[in-house]
C-alpha cells in the first residue's frame, strides 16, 4: 500500500470515528455537527499553527547575510524541488534535529537546531532539509495539523460524554463506555499512524531531492543516535510537536512501538539503502 493511500485511508477512519462520537451524544445533527466543530479547528490551525509550533520551540529566523551556508543550502534544495523558496528558522538546542511546518508551500518553513549544524556534514545536512521539503511538498504538515485536530476534537467528545452521564443516549451504556475511553486511543493511534508512513515517504523524496540517500542514512543514524542522550526541553513541555521532527525528540525514545510517532530509524535506513546502487555501506543505529 503506498504512502498516500495508506494516509486516505487512515484519515477516513478518523473522520468516521469523529462522526461516530458525535451520533452517540446526539444523533444525526450530532454526528454533522462534530464534523463542522473539527472543521472549523482545523480552519484555525490551517492559519496559526505554523507561528505557534515556531513560537514554541523559541525559532529565531536567520537571513542569508546570517547564514549564509544554510540558508544558501536550503534555497538550492528548494528550487530543486521546485519548491519556493521557505523562511529558515535555527532552535537554540544541543538536541541535533529538525522540522517543517506552514500551510503550504507559499508560506512554509524550515527550521534545524543548532545542535544539528554542528554534527553533520554539509552532505548529511542537504539530506536532512531535503526531507523537510519534502514535507512541504507532499503538504504533510497540513496533514498532520488537520488529523492532531481531529484527534483533540475526539477526545473533547469522549470527555462531553464522560460528564454528560447519559446512557440513554445513541448505543446506550456500552457505546458511551467505549466513546469515553477507546475512541481518544483509537484516534491517538491513527494521528500517530499517519505521522509514521509520512516519514517513510519524506525519506524517499528527500533522497530524491538531494540525490545522495546514504547522505540521508548516515544523518538519520547520527540524529537518532545523539537525539536520545540530549534533552530538548521545548519539545518535552510541548510533546504533542513531536511528529513533526525528523527523529523523535522526546526522552522516551524507547516507548512501545505502538504509540511511537516515528517508524524505527534502522528500518528508514534500511529503505534509504535500497535506493543506493550495491556495495554502500549501511549505517547501523547503536542500541540503547
Amino acid at each position: 500500500m503506498t504512502g498516500n493511500l495508506r494516509t486516505f485511508l487512515l484519515m477516513a477512519a478518523m473522520t468516521a470515528l469523529l462522526m461516530g462520537m458525535g451520533w452517540l451524544i446526539g444523533g444525526q445533527g450530532g454526528a454533522i455537527l462534530a464534523l463542522l466543530v473539527a472543521g472549523a479547528g482545523n480552519v484555525w490551525a490551517w492559519w496559526n499553527s505554523d507561528k505557534a509550533v515556531l513560537r514554541q520551540h523559541g525559532a529565531t529566523p536567520v537571513t542569508e547575510a546570517q547564514a549564509p551556508e544554510l540558508v544558501g543550502l536550503v534555497r538550492q534544495l528548494a528550487s530543486r524541488a521546485g519548491l519556493p523558496m521557505p523562511a529558515v528558522y535555527v532552535l537554540a538546542t544541543d538536541q541535533p534535529n529538525a522540522f517543517a511546518t506552514g500551510r503550504d508551500p507559499q508560506h512554509a518553513a524550515v527550521a534545524v537546531t543548532q545542535g544539528l549544524l554542528r554534527i553533520l556534514d554539509r552532505d548529511e545536512l542537504a539530506g536532512v532539509i531535503a526531507h523537510e521539503l519534502a514535507h512541504i511538498r507532499h503538504r504533510d504538515t497540513l496533514t498532520m495539523t488537520v488529523t492532531a485536530t481531529m484527534a483533540g476534537a475526539i477526545a473533547m467528545l469522549g470527555n462531553m460524554m464522560l460528564f454528560m452521564g447519559n446512557r440513554e443516549r445513541q448505543g446506550g451504556a456500552l457505546g458511551a463506555l467505549l466513546a469515553m475511553f477507546l475512541a481518544p486511543l483509537a484516534a491517538t493511534l491513527v494521528q500517530l499512524a499517519i505521522s509514521r508512513s509520512r516519514e517513510y515517504v519524506a525519506d524517499r523524496s528527500g533522497a530524491e531531492i538531494s540525490g545522495n540517500p546514504m547522505a540521508l542514512a548516515s544523518a538519520l543514524a547520527k540524529i537518532a543516535n545523539a537525539a536520545g542522550r540530549t534533552v530538548n526541553i521545548p519539545a518535552e513541555r510541548n510533546p504533542a510537536s513531536a511528529a513533526l521532527f525528523i527523529i523523535n525528540p522526546l526522552g522516551a525514545m524507547r516507548m512501545d512501538r505502538l504509540f511511537a510517532t516515528h517508524p524505527s530509524t534502522q528500518e528508514r535506513i534500511d529503505l534509504l539503502a535500497q535506493m543506493q546502487p550495491a556495495g554502500s555501506g549501511i549505517p547501523r543505529v547503536p542500541r540503547a
